[in-house]
């Protein structure tokens, strides 16, 4: 069924774009350009192609939808919060971390009373 409405989609998206491209430009967008909707209305009458338009973007619209519901039915079947909420396993409170073998965090000491952490002179 995903396949199904995925090709729908790619032909809708591919009518739309055609659609759009063979439309005449009226420069609606920048408030010049003639509009034959009528004396006192701003709005241009709806042509054929507007309504195709209209129509073909409806549809795209419900399949992008469909293919978001469709995909997450497939998904793991848990949610993100799910897994958020999973306990990791707890440190004992008086266990470190363990460090890889050869990882040392302190400088090597250089005698019993030299300083643990060097000073600046």
């Amino acid at each position: 069924m995903e396949n199904v409405v995925l090709i729908v989609h790619l032909i809708l998206a591919l009518g739309l774009i055609g659609v759009v491209l063979l439309q005449r430009s009226e420069g609606g967008g920048l408030g010049m350009g003639g509009g034959g909707g009528g004396a006192n209305s701003g709005r241009p009458a709806a042509t054929a192609m507007s309504k195709v338009t209209w129509v073909l973007g409806a549809a795209f619209v419900v399949t992008s939808i469909t293919l978001t519901i469709v995909s997450a039915q497939k998904s793991t079947g848990s949610s993100v919060l799910d897994r958020l909420s999973a306990t990791p396993p707890a440190l004992n409170q008086n266990e470190a971390p363990a460090l890889p073998d050869g990882d040392n965090l302190l400088p090597p000491a250089q005698g019993d009373d030299a300083p643990l952490v060097p000073t600046v002179d």
